[in-house]
């Protein structure tokens, strides 16, 4: 008799196991909502690209742009290639 019934589950199993989980998945999703509540409006967030552009022109509203380092100052404290630093200075 047993083997019957195991057939008759494997058999069956889709069938009694997909209602019994939608079911279980239904109650859990308005229960959640039920203990949450309803969701509140927000207010639109800027993205990161909108602060940084702001921080920026902050930033730049002080200073005077004709200001700025000349290229040879900026190359001198720039770090040498990787591949460059163990190797001895050529004179």
């Amino acid at each position: 008799m047993w083997p019957v019934v195991w057939a008759a589950m494997r058999t069956y199993a889709p069938y009694v196991t997909f209602p019994v989980a939608f079911v279980v998945g239904a109650v859990g999703y308005h229960l959640e909502w039920f203990i949450r509540g309803t969701p509140k409006p927000r207010e639109e967030e800027k993205s990161i690209l909108e602060l940084r552009e702001e921080r920026k022109l902050r930033e730049q509203a002080g200073m005077d742009s004709t200001q700025v380092l000349s290229l040879k100052e900026k190359l001198e404290f720039t770090p040498k290639a990787a591949l460059n630093r163990n190797r001895p200075e050529k004179s």
